[in-house]
């Protein structure tokens, strides 16, 4: 999720709306390029008229990452194959 001014900025094209799991709140959804780490992927993002901050969910887990809770931050995550 992205703060609007940021997703208008980078001119990321609208492709519809998306509502929270509990339905509270809808978003506008954009497409584009995120870079983490390093790693680029090409993604979904929500727009924010009351968010200041990126926040980051499990889209950035698919790109290798996992949430480190003690040191606060991601680190490559293990590739496990099936």
């Amino acid at each position: 999720m992205l703060p609007r001014r940021i997703t208008e900025e980078l001119q990321l094209p609208v492709i519809g709306r998306r509502s929270t799991a509990k339905g509270a709140a809808e978003f506008d959804e954009c497409v584009g390029v995120v870079e983490v780490m390093g790693r680029e992927a090409y993604t979904h993002m929500l727009a924010s008229n009351d968010l200041g901050i990126v926040l980051v969910g499990a889209t950035t887990l698919k790109l290798g990452f996992e949430v480190d809770p003690a040191a606060g931050k991601l680190k490559e995550a293990a590739t496990y194959l099936l």
